[in-house]
């Protein structure tokens, strides 16, 4: 499966009440299918997904597979530390229409790398859809090594990973090691054009909110060899992909959202908005709305 080179790992909009705006879901996807964007990741960690319910995120799922209307693949983040729990979601998210599924390291209870091998395995052995593992150390404290990542990849319907332990040397490896019809996909969008150029495919991105042609332009620049130019187009582009990080995500790009007249509202406790100085100083760095 292609899920493309950009891939948005879409917020989740709430209202003034903090309940799911569908209809500025609705939106949003028609903004982020215009605006650079080849695929569309739903409910992953800049969707705020632990503070969403089971029937919250099936709810997402069939509208944003209506609103894209096959235009551009729509992932469905169904991974969680619990293994059957996650199967359950799965099937709910294979109903809704979905076109693949991502799924994360499990977090908290720390398993083995045999345990992490089982559980992912017997999540894609209960589904036809194609599966990207989510490899997050930072946010889930284990680490998916890079031999468990290759002994994955013989599973016939687990086609990707999001890598986003910012080790190169484990990327290149991956890449290496498993079979060319494997995708590595960039966790982190200030490595997007380092992990380019040992053989990734592409970036899982949140600053394709914000930035998604720009994304979009500086990759192609370095697949047709102007790479000098990607090389610009990347130190050009790093400050705003940092300045979406200046606070844990997804509340900086919800901001930069809302600043550019895409509106999402805040995020959910224990998440909690900008402060004014913080806003000012995303302000700065924005581009203007007509770059996006």
């Amino acid at each position: 499966m292609n899920f493309g080179q950009v891939l948005t790992a879409m917020v989740t909009p709430f209202d003034q009440h903090g309940e799911v705006d569908f209809n500025a879901a609705r939106t949003l996807v028609n903004y982020l299918i215009d605006n650079g964007s080849d695929g569309l990741v739903v409910s992953g960690t800049t969707g705020e997904s632990p503070t969403l319910t089971t029937e919250e995120k099936v709810n997402l799922f069939k509208l944003v597979v209506e609103t894209a209307a096959g235009r551009v693949p729509v992932i469905a983040g169904t991974g969680s530390n619990n293994t059957r729990a996650s199967i359950s979601l799965t099937k709910l998210a294979e109903e809704a229409g979905v076109d693949g599924i991502m799924l994360v390291t499990p977090y908290y209870n720390k398993p083995s790398q045999e345990g992490m091998f089982q559980h992912f395995k017997a999540i894609a052995d209960s589904t036809s859809l194609p599966v990207m593992l989510y490899n997050i150390p930072g946010r889930s404290v284990v680490n998916l090594s890079v031999e468990t990542i290759v002994r994955l990849s013989e599973v016939s319907n687990i086609a990707a990973v999001k890598e986003a332990s910012g080790n190169l040397d484990a990327m290149a490896e991956i890449i290496n090691l498993t079979p060319d019809d494997f995708t590595l996909y960039s966790g982190d969008d200030g490595l997007t054009l380092p992990v380019l150029s040992i053989g990734g495919a592409g970036v899982v991105s949140v600053a394709s909110h914000i930035i998604g042609n720009e994304m979009q332009e500086m990759i192609n620049q370095f697949k047709i060899g102007r790479v000098q130019e990607a090389a610009v187009s990347h130190r050009r582009l790093l400050p705003i992909m940092k300045a979406l990080f200046t606070a844990p995500n997804p509340t900086p790009v919800k901001a930069a959202l809302n600043m550019q007249g895409v509106q999402v509202g805040d995020v959910r406790l224990p998440m909690i908005p900008l402060n004014d100085q913080e806003i000012s100083e995303l302000q700065k760095v924005l581009p203007s709305k007509s770059l996006v």
